[in-house]
This record gives structure tokens, C-alpha cells and sequence, in this order.
């Protein structure tokens, strides 16, 4: 008999790249909720959408043998839940808050590895004079203590910019504050975080320097790392980064030192039973490391360079563990000895789009680039400014998947794609 895997917000793309799996003639993959629920939704109830996920599972005539999660927040909380009121393995709802509410995970960072965490203080944008609470020198970075990507999030070099920021945080912050709220109830928090709700923002020193992202399991208490992405400096010197590379070519001790710091914070807060991924920037020139959050889950962000690489997609290791086995992914097995998947960026001015690459044009490309896949997330007549989840550097008009025998080559090619991916936006002003 077949095992029933349910996997919130499933993809068309994904059900192919659980195909990779090792048993998946043994497994039905069923989608729970919908991307356009559980991921771009602009206003949702936390609650609400779990016991939408409950209904939908009690009315399965089935087993449900696991739950997997991919993407970040409401999904990356539910999913734990769910998971133990039907007794599978997966870590405890407030081991997950730790590390999804940006505050309470910086003040457990500083108790067990201060080494790699930047000065930070919080921030209540709602009061009468929220610049009397910052506590760090000019230039520092604002973002709420949850949030999508870079949404809400400021670089500030003075007063005025402050203020400027803080009127937009105030208008959007509870977007996704509210849900988070309800979330938070949940769990039993302290004294600190009560005050600190996820209508709250988290002020942070400015850190530079290419990114590295372990990403691993802990499995009744062992720790393992099955692989390490890079997000090599962009192409755009406009944007942070435009890409996401596989393996990382950074040096080995860096390697050495996000793992031992990940394995230290997931310890110190019991996190056991799940995935995760570690998002560092290691800074060349002063030899620091810095750390930047730490992600709940495996991210679906990775599955299609893991699969290009190591033959399988990440889902394996998620899955094993919701089935209680020792997760383990395949080395080395794919058709590429490095894979980036790559966004299609515009700068960040609101326009409408007219044209988009014909069929023609990207079967070219592809024809040119072998392993190389196109993924455009707009059409005529899509105005920017409506896409959701975007970052406040840049519109993302797709994804590519790049291919390559080293790491040059994946910029090179990255690089002439996008100048033969051809757009035609007219600015709106």
C-alpha cells in the first residue's frame, strides 16, 4: 500500500522533482492548501488557515503518513502542528518560533554563539518616538521581526530616512504581524517576546560579504549537513544577489565554521526531528563571519540545483525523517558538477509589461546553454508593483536554472541569458 505524503503549497514543477525520490512508486503526493493560500495570499488568519489544513486532512480517506514543509511563514509553523496531532516526527512549535521570529532568535543566538551575531536591538514602530529606542549608530538596517524576503526591510543613514521607513512599516507591517500573532499563541513565550509581538521590528549593524547557507537535518538528536549553497556577489552591482549557486565554492574553514555554529544554536534550543538551513555572510576582507537567520525547513529554493547536482531533490531528507528514518541524500549523482538557479531581475521602478520571450527565444537559449530551464512569472499586461513578495531592490521577472562545469561558467552563462531573455516594461511613473 502506498504512503500518503502531504506537502503544503505543492508546485506543478515539484510533483517532476519528486520523482527523484528513492522510493516514489511507494508514495502519492498530495498537495495541502495551495500556493495561492498558504504562500501568496496578501491577508490571512493563521489560525483560519490551519484549521483549513485539519478539515482537509480529516476528510482524506486515508492514511496520512506525513506533512512536509518548503516555504517560510505561515507554513513553516503550521506544519509542526499538524504534524504532532497526528504523531509524526517533527521539532516543537516554540524550537521553530526561536528561530522564525527574528528577535527571540537573535537574543538565543547571543547565548551560545555572540561570535557570529551582529549588534541588534528591537523597536515597537507604533511608538511616540520609536528613534529613542535604536541603540545602534548610523547606518543600521530595519525590518520587521517577520517578513517576506526584504519586504519592509530599510537601510538607514539617518533621521529622516527613519521616519520615512517607519510610516511604511506602520502600513504594512501587519500584513503578516497579525498572522504571526496568532502563531505566537501557540507557544509559551517569555517575558521578552510578549512585549516584542510580530508587530515588531528588529534594528541590525550592517554586515557585507558573500553569502553561504548550510542547509541539514537533526534526527533524534544527530546533526547532519547534506549540502552548501553560495550566493556568489551579483552581476547587478544595484542588487545584494541574483543567484544561488551549488556546491559553494567558499573556502572550507568558512564550510567548517557555519556547520559548527549551526550545530551549536540547534542544540542549545533542542531543535530535533526537522530540516533547516543557516543563512551566513562571510566577509573576505576582515576574514568575519556573520549570521544572517536560520530557516525551519528545507527550502523548495534548492531543490532543482540539488536534483541538477546530486541527482535528488532535497524532499528526500524532509521525508525521511517525517517517516522516521535517518535522512540521507545522494552525492554527487546529477548531470551537473555545479547548478545556479538564478532570477530575472528589474530594477526597482513600477511599470507594466508588454512583451515577454517567446517560446522561440528560450528554446534557443536552451539549445545554446544545455540543462538550462526558463521560468517566466510574468505575461503582458502583469504591472510590477502588484507581484507579490518582492524585495525592496528589485522585481523578480523569473527564474533560470543554469548548468555549468565551474563556477565561472555559471556567471558567464547567467550573464548571456539575460541579455538574450528580451523584455519590453513600460514604466508607469
Amino acid at each position: 500500500m502506498k504512503r500518503n505524503i502531504f506537502i503544503v503549497a505543492l508546485e506543478d514543477q515539484q510533483r517532476e522533482e519528486l520523482e527523484t525520490l528513492r522510493h516514489a512508486n511507494g508514495f502519492e503526493i498530495h498537495g495541502l492548501l495551495s500556493v495561492k493560500e498558504a504562500v501568496e495570499s496578501p491577508s490571512f488568519s493563521f489560525d483560519a488557515l490551519l484549521d483549513e489544513a485539519r478539515d482537509r486532512l480529516k476528510s482524506f480517506d486515508g492514511s496520512v503518513d506525513a506533512i512536509l514543509a518548503q516555504w517560510d511563514f505561515p507554513t513553516s509553523v503550521m506544519v509542526p502542528i499538524l504534524c504532532q496531532e497526528y504523531c509524526i516526527p517533527a521539532p516543537s512549535v516554540e524550537c521553530v518560533l526561536k528561530c522564525e521570529h527574528k528577535y527571540w532568535s537573535r537574543l538565543e543566538q547571543q547565548k551560545v554563539i555572540s561570535e557570529v551575531v551582529p549588534t541588534f536591538c528591537g523597536v515597537d514602530p507604533f511608538a511616540d518616538d520609536p528613534l529613542s529606542q535604536v541603540t545602534l549608530d548610523y547606518p543600521f538596517w530595519i525590518k520587521p521581526v517577520k517578513a517576506f524576503s526584504s519586504h519592509l526591510g530599510f537601510r538607514i543613514e539617518n533621521a529622516e530616512q527613519f521616519h520615512a521607513a517607519i510610516e511604511a512599516i506602520r502600513q504594512g507591517i501587519r500584513q503578516l504581524g497579525d498572522p504571526f500573532n496568532e502563531a505566537l499563541r501557540h507557544a509559551e513565550l517569555p517575558s521578552e517576546i510578549q512585549h516584542m509581538d510580530g508587530n515588531s521590528c528588529i534594528v541590525e549593524q550592517i554586515v557585507s560579504g558573500v553569502q553561504g547557507a548550510p542547509e541539514g537535518t537533526v534526527y533524534r538528536g544527530e546533526f547532519n549537513v547534506h549540502g552548501i549553497i553560495a550566493q556568489p556577489n551579483s552581476v547587478n552591482k544595484d542588487i545584494p544577489y541574483d543567484r544561488l549557486e551549488y556546491p559553494s565554492n567558499l573556502p572550507e574553514r568558512i564550510h567548517r565554521q557555519m556547520i559548527d555554529v549551526s550545530r551549536r544554536f540547534l542544540e542549545h534550543i533542542g531543535y530535533d526531528n526537522g530540516c533547516f538551513n543557516a543563512e551566513f555572510m562571510w566577509n573576505e576582507e576582515t576574514d568575519k563571519l556573520w549570521l544572517i537567520e536560520f530557516n525551519t525547513r528545507i527550502s523548495q529554493s534548492h531543490s532543482e540545483i540539488f536534483i541538477m547536482v546530486d541527482g535528488m531533490s532535497n524532499h528526500e531528507v524532509a521525508l525521511d525523517i517525517a517517516l522516521g528514518e535517518r535522512p540521507s541524500l545522494a552525492n554527487r549523482q546529477g548531470v551537473a558538477a555545479v547548478a545556479a538557479k538564478c532570477y530575472i531581475p528589474y530594477e526597482h521602478r513600477d511599470g507594466i509589461v508588454r512583451r515577454i520571450p517567446s517560446e522561440a527565444e528560450i528554446e534557443a537559449l536552451v539549445e545554446r546553454f544545455p540543462g538550462t530551464k526558463v521560468r517566466i512569472d510574468v505575461e503582458p499586461g502583469t504591472q510590477l508593483g502588484e507581484l507579490m513578495h518582492q524585495d525592496s531592490f528589485s522585481y523578480r521577472l523569473g527564474t533560470l536554472y543554469v548548468a555549468g562545469e565551474d563556477h565561472d561558467q555559471i556567471e558567464e552563462r547567467y550573464r548571456a541569458c539575460l541579455e538574450a531573455l528580451e523584455f519590453e516594461i513600460e514604466p508607469i511613473e
